[in-house]
């Protein structure tokens, strides 16, 4: 019961629950298990999740929320960039 090169970390399913679901499995729980960067203090590994959707740097001790699986959402990542334009033009416009 190990891994491979095919199947990756869902080769400890071995036969079971579907070849689809193996591979989806796999694929949330290699983005969220890698190495994931703190936006606070930028490095690397220090970030797990706490619980579904709250995540903490060991580093920084930061606390910060989330995606269920991984730590920014498409949604989450284009509402700061608004934000961030946003306040952009309020600095410009002063």
């Amino acid at each position: 019961m190990g891994k491979t090169k095919k199947v990756g970390i869902s080769g400890k399913f071995q036969a079971r629950y579907g070849s689809n679901v193996r591979k989806k499995w796999r694929l949330i729980m290699e983005k969220s298990k890698g190495d994931i960067k703190c936006p606070r203090c930028e490095t690397k590994g220090h970030v797990f999740r706490k619980s579904v959707g709250i995540w903490h740097c060991k580093k920084c001790d930061a606390t910060f929320t989330g995606g269920a699986y991984y730590i920014e959402t498409p949604r989450g990542a284009e509402s700061y960039r608004v934000a961030k334009r946003k306040q952009r033009e309020l600095e410009i416009e002063q």
